[in-house]
């Protein structure tokens, strides 16, 4: 066990974890976060990725046809309804995985959407640079495109505290389909079949060229938080849900795009609800954290609570799973007395940016100790923004 591993256990042992908890947490909050890219000195806003190009030019054709005919057309999940099933048939895995076209195919009939012409498509400036937005009009529209998206068209469940998924990794057939026609027309002489074939395969590992990471977005209240449950007004509060969710999956975004991270993991969402926060509210309020992962009334877990879906793979024993909850509460109040004593140098965009960059260094474990002002401020030494 190196120095800051003992450090890490010194901490659990603190809150009473036993050896095994101990052993659980070390390995649920060890930080995967690669830094390789601050070597050197990074420039913002990043350059955006090769699948905003036609993403752009979805979103420019959705202002005229609207955006649920846009994604129905270049989107093959948009062909097949949602139902068991029906990801094990030959026509939906000939469709998604071969690219097959589906004129023919007797199960495309086309996804449902309660509101389709209320489906929004937008490009977003994030902090890690610009990335497509699906906004539906309705929380079963948001439902139906996570399942159709993230999960084959099956119905399966997406938790009611789930109000925002990012997709990456998106393997987009309109964009293999429009490289194959300009393959063709670069090799006239030599575009069969079989010549398609070899060139698929040399096309599979640069996945730059046809996976999409995109934002899919619902207006329903933040975590499934009432607006009264917070103290504040129902127009208010659907306004500050959505940037709140908005900015937390841009954050996700930024971890995956400089760290090459994007986790269901504990850490991970402290980081993302602290930017959602302050980019709608200009501070950060640890008792909305609380609230929005169920531990308001802390010690006691509100059942149904975010922080439940994010337990881990095998899920944390209950003891482990308790002093999570300990540690996510410490984390949270210190994260807001430093933005409180630094507020004023946290106002410009590349200051949050490196403020970010910061606490990617460090552990659930470190920001619970009471110390972590100094770890913090030694992480904002490591870290080259421009």
């Amino acid at each position: 066990m190196n120095n800051q591993q003992q450090f890490r256990a010194g901490i659990l042992a603190s809150y009473g974890a036993t050896t095994s908890e101990i052993d659980e947490l070390l390995a649920y909050n060890h930080n995967v976060f690669n830094h390789y890219h601050f070597n050197h000195s990074i420039t913002f806003p990043l350059p955006p990725e090769a699948h905003l190009a036609v993403w752009e030019e979805y979103t420019a054709t959705a202002k005229v046809v609207g955006a649920y005919t846009v994604l129905k057309q270049h989107l093959v999940q948009f062909q097949f309804p949602i139902l068991k099933g029906i990801s094990e048939t030959q026509a939906y895995r000939n469709a998604t995985r071969k690219g097959a076209s589906v004129d023919d195919m007797v199960e495309v009939t086309g996804l449902v959407l309660q509101q389709p012409e209320q489906l929004q498509l937008r490009i977003h400036q994030s902090l890690a640079g610009n990335i497509p937005i699906l906004l539906p009009g309705n929380r079963e529209d948001f439902v139906s495109l996570v399942q159709a998206l993230t999960m084959r068209n099956e119905p399966k469940l997406v938790p009611p505290s789930m109000g925002a998924c990012m997709v990456s990794g998106f393997n987009n057939w309109d964009r293999i389909h429009r490289y194959r026609q300009q393959w063709e027309f670069q090799n006239p002489q030599n575009c069969s079949a079989s010549n398609w074939k070899l060139e698929l395969q040399r096309l599979t590992p640069q996945k730059e060229l046809y996976q999409d990471k995109f934002i899919i977005l619902s207006n329903s209240p933040y975590s499934n938080v009432a607006a009264k449950e917070i103290g504040l007004e129902e127009s208010l509060w659907q306004r500050l849900s959505l940037t709140i969710r908005l900015e937390h999956e841009c954050t996700h975004y930024f971890t995956h795009r400089l760290f090459n991270s994007m986790r269901n993991n504990a850490f991970d969402e402290l980081l993302a609800d602290y930017r959602g926060i302050v980019a709608a509210i200009g501070y950060y309020r640890a008792d909305w954290f609380l609230h929005f992962i169920g531990l308001e009334s802390f010690p006691d877990y509100r059942e149904g609570g975010r922080l439940q879906n994010y337990r881990g793979k095998p899920p944390l024993s209950d003891g482990a799973f308790n002093i999570l909850q300990a540690l996510l509460k410490a984390a949270a109040l210190n994260l807001q007395r430093f933005h409180t004593e630094w507020s004023n140098d946290l106002k410009t965009c590349d200051r949050q940016i490196k403020f970010l960059v910061a606490l990617s260094y460090l552990t659930l474990e470190e920001l619970a100790e009471p110390g972590c002002n100094l770890l913090i401020q030694k992480a904002f030494e490591k870290s080259h923004i421009s």
